[in-house]
């Protein structure tokens, strides 16, 4: 399906890897500009990209100094993707509530929600004025609250209510929000032998392959299968794209079947 995205520019956050680079290297081959910013610039992220910001999109400085590279190398924004998210596997603790630390809790509010507040604003004058679009990258944990690392699931479910926040107030404006929520996907979160998943399955007493081959079963998706990177970002680059003019504030969940919930 042509999407109708030729000749438009996109900032995508967290583009390094997984998610972000896989809808980096979507949106550029539907024809947008894109700029991708990351902490890490990797080889992939340069050749998915006109151009590669490095910043830690975990502070404000970092994410208004991503959209000022974006703004100066493209003219304008007509897409943001706030994707950054997660958390460094080594400061990730497992424990219950009375284990964490205000510093865990801080540290993933700032990458899982704040990054996308900061990203937002700074690129909202341009986006509001290209009537543009926003798709951000939550999580199926923002509506299962007792899963994932304590803040994780809680600075998710108030990144999904910002999405309907601001769609509510600049949907009339021209500006369409909405929120991408996937289950578990084959990223290096998962898949990297130093990232979150090697210590999700120390955790669990079993080895990084055991849990990934059994993860299907284990988070309950009725496919079988985990999803991965590609399919997350072909649905994004559709919510960005003018074929999905009149959808604007939803969640859009890809899990496999995960959720059992309507």
């Amino acid at each position: 399906m042509d999407l109708d995205l030729t000749g438009k520019t996109a900032l995508v956050t967290g583009a390094s890897r997984g998610i972000g680079l896989a809808v980096a290297e979507e949106l550029t081959a539907e024809g947008v500009r894109v700029v991708g910013a990351a902490r890490t610039i990797t080889p992939e992220l340069e050749k998915a990209s006109v151009a590669a910001v490095s910043a830690d999109l975990g502070t404000a400085a970092g994410a208004t100094a991503a959209v000022d590279a974006a703004l100066a190398e493209l003219g304008g924004i007509d897409i943001l993707v706030n994707n950054v998210g997660g958390g460094d596997a080594d400061r990730l603790g497992l424990g219950g509530f009375l284990d964490i630390t205000d510093e865990q809790w801080r540290n993933l509010f700032d990458l899982n929600l704040f990054s996308a507040v900061w990203t937002t604003r700074a690129a909202l004058p341009s986006l509001l004025e290209r009537r543009g679009a926003i798709v951000t990258v939550s999580s199926i944990n923002s509506r299962i609250p007792a899963a994932g690392p304590v803040a994780y699931s809680e600075a998710k479910a108030a990144l999904t209510s910002l999405g309907k926040r601001l769609s509510e107030e600049f949907g009339p404006q021209g500006l369409r929000v909405n929120t991408v929520s996937p289950g578990v996907v084959g990223t290096p979160l998962w898949r990297d032998p130093q990232g979150f998943g090697a210590k999700f399955a120390e955790a669990q007493g079993i080895s990084q392959e055991a849990m990934l081959a059994n993860a299907a079963e284990q988070f309950g998706a009725t496919s079988g299968r985990i999803s991965e990177p590609g399919e997350v970002a072909a649905l994004i680059a559709f919510l960005a794209s003018p074929k999905s003019a009149n959808i604007l504030g939803s969640d859009f969940v890809i899990d496999g079947g995960t959720l059992k919930t309507a």
